[in-house]
């Protein structure tokens, strides 16, 4: 189990290049789909961006097991919050690699009578099931650290009004602007965390529009996607920058 596992963790490398070669190509379409003399360009793009999808979807084939791996490691985190977040994450993951692997089979003539619509709006609800818990996880990283940092911040205030007292009569910072800046902090202190959050939110670009949640275009899906695939590469080459699961 371990060594297939570790087989499909070396086929993350090739997938975030595929995922970013076909989100380049959406984009690249989009932008230049209303010029008449690229009308050769943009579907020679969209046939690119399709065999990229299907090759993402082949090699995707064996991580519903990673997936399962992965949830039943979640499961033993002893904190209560990212231990449910974590795994109902990797449960709805390996769900979702079910139902993609579902439409592969379809895609090349196996299954051929698969109800493709319905699938896929399977396939995307998982997803986007699995992208809110990461963020859910995401938000519980934030939010103790906030704690820690308020903490610390009223332990220094508190120090201060008992040596100078006359010097604090007044005045008291704007709650927001004070918010804005403890959670930049933060997230310039843990870069982990950082690009977590900025992968998350990226990938939900997909979902929302797909469900019909929040309608954008295939040029903002696209740039999200180059962005969230960029992190990806990025957190593969160097595993330091990864958030701990």
């Amino acid at each position: 189990m371990e060594g297939f596992v570790s087989f499909t963790n070396r086929c993350q490398g090739r997938d975030q290049l595929f995922r970013a070669t076909q989100y380049t190509c959406m984009l690249l379409s989009y932008l230049i789909k209303n010029k008449a003399d690229k009308k050769k360009l943009v579907m020679k793009l969209k046939q690119l961006e399709s065999s990229m999808s299907s090759g993402r979807k082949m090699l995707r084939l064996g991580n519903m097991v990673h997936a399962l791996v992965a949830a039943r490691r979640a499961a033993e985190v002893p904190e209560v919050v990212p231990c449910l977040c974590l795994t109902a994450s990797h449960v709805s993951r390996a769900l979702y690699l079910v139902c993609d692997a579902v439409l592969w089979l379809r895609s090349v003539g196996l299954q051929p009578h698969v109800d493709k619509p319905k699938w896929h709006t399977w396939a995307t609800k998982c997803y986007y099931c699995s992208l809110l818990m990461n963020l859910a996880r995401d938000w519980y990283e934030i939010s103790w650290r906030l704690e820690e940092a308020a903490l610390e911040e009223k332990t220094k205030e508190n120090s201060v009004w008992q040596k100078h007292s006359e010097e604090l009569n007044g005045v008291k910072s704007d709650g927001l602007h004070n918010f804005l800046c403890q959670l930049f902090q933060i997230l310039k202190r843990n870069p982990p965390l950082l690009l977590d959050l900025v992968k998350n939110l990226c990938d939900l670009s997909g979902p929302l529009d797909t469900l019909g949640i929040y309608k954008t275009n295939p040029g903002v899906i696209g740039f999200c996607g180059i962005l969230s695939s960029l992190v990806g590469i990025l957190t593969l080459a160097s595993p330091h920058l990864k958030l701990k699961q």
